[in-house]
């Protein structure tokens, strides 16, 4: 149980009571509603313990808006009953597990893989000795489990839920799957087990023969092309987490809002904000740009400058040659950005994203990736 999951385990039997008496001490971030009339099986233990009277149905009601996982310790029967006036979606009910009076079985009821039940079900059997019972379909057929696949990890998932849906299916389904990992850890697969025959695994996007595959799952830093969720309809992109640096062009006092404006664009394009920033750069005739300073103050970023030869040095895919006559480098932004990825073009996620201001003032924002994070 993580620290900041709230879990509420609740009895009503006798018998029920006794086993979370028994089960508290080793949960005791866990709140115990008990029935009333059995309360007193858990007066020695350390949780917060709630006695609670019948009905039930509007004391279960409260535990589903307060709290992240439910622990009901009585038959199955009565905690769908009991929960059933409550349900919303599996984005947003909380994790629903059952456990028998006698604790010898864990079984995720709800929400077993965006709310966590199935994980949750495993610890509290580890704790019980227990044996816990996964019923969805990644899990009984040993396959991924799409809408969580890499989350221990802090991965992003970006797809729509028609998308999270199509994928999940064909994955189950047997469905041919193109899996595509260009970045993170390779952790969320054991290493001695081979994937499913249905999935088949690629390094870059380009690999893929993408007429073969409904679903495509792209583990990723980059931008999705124009037309791929159009043509993959169990497109699922997740993105690691990932520390990026700027390159910055701009024409003489712009303001700070159109820079500003640029970067948040360019960042969106790849779902992510400004807080995997970690520094930016530019020329060194821009040192004193004051634009370009408010923003790298206000985000806390350190600026780089470099001199137009340096910037000159560095390979870039979209040399301007009109750059060059008013800057003495055929790239600004691009190259900033690749100097201080390593000079690495393969790093280059966004090459040159242009925001015109209210004013007609233009900036440019290059974006690299360091490594992740």
């Amino acid at each position: 149980m993580s620290a900041a999951e709230r879990v509420a385990m609740v009895a009503i039997t006798r018998h029920g009571a006794k086993r979370l008496a028994a089960l508290g001490p080793a949960l005791p971030e866990a709140a115990l509603f008990i029935s009333a009339r059995f309360a007193d099986e858990a007066r020695d233990v350390p949780n917060e313990v709630h006695p609670i009277k019948p009905p039930f149905g509007g004391a279960i009601g409260t535990l589903f808006r307060e709290f992240d996982q439910l622990v009901f310790v009585f038959s199955i029967g009565a905690a769908v009953r009991l929960i059933a006036p409550h349900l919303k979606g599996k984005d947003v009910d909380p994790g629903v597990v059952v456990v028998d009076d006698a604790g010898r079985f864990v079984i995720p009821v709800l929400s077993g893989h965006l709310g966590g039940a199935n994980a949750f079900a495993e610890k509290l059997a580890g704790v019980l000795g227990a044996l816990p019972v996964l019923t969805t379909a990644s899990e009984s057929l040993g396959t991924l489990p799409v809408d969580i696949l890499g989350r221990e990890w802090g991965w992003q998932v970006s797809a729509s839920r028609e998308a999270l849906v199509h994928a999940a299916a064909d994955v189950v389904n047997g469905e041919p799957v193109a899996l595509v990992q260009e970045c993170g850890t390779t952790a969320w697969w054991p290493a001695d087990k081979p994937l499913p025959d249905n999935i088949h695994r690629h390094d870059r996007l380009e690999a893929v023969d993408r007429k073969r595959y409904d679903t495509l799952l792209w583990i990723t830093h980059r931008e999705v092309p124009a037309g791929l969720r159009e043509d993959h309809p169990g497109l699922v992109i997740y993105r690691p987490p990932v520390r990026v640096v700027l390159g910055l062009g701009c024409d003489r006092d712009t303001p700070a809002e159109t820079i500003e404006t640029a970067i948040s664009d360019a960042l969106a394009r790849l779902d992510r904000g400004p807080e995997v920033v970690v520094a930016a750069g530019s020329i060194d005739r821009k040192s004193d740009e004051a634009g370009l300073l408010r923003v790298a103050e206000r985000h806390g970023w350190k600026l780089h400058f470099h001199t137009a030869d340096e910037l000159a040095r560095i390979e870039v895919p979209n040399p301007s040659e009109t750059v060059r006559k008013y800057m003495g480098t055929p790239s600004v932004a691009e190259a900033a950005a690749l100097i201080l990825a390593g000079g690495d073009m393969r790093r280059l996620l966004i090459e040159k994203h242009k925001h015109r201001g209210p004013d007609g003032r233009n900036a440019t924002v290059s974006i690299a990736w360091l490594e992740d994070a």
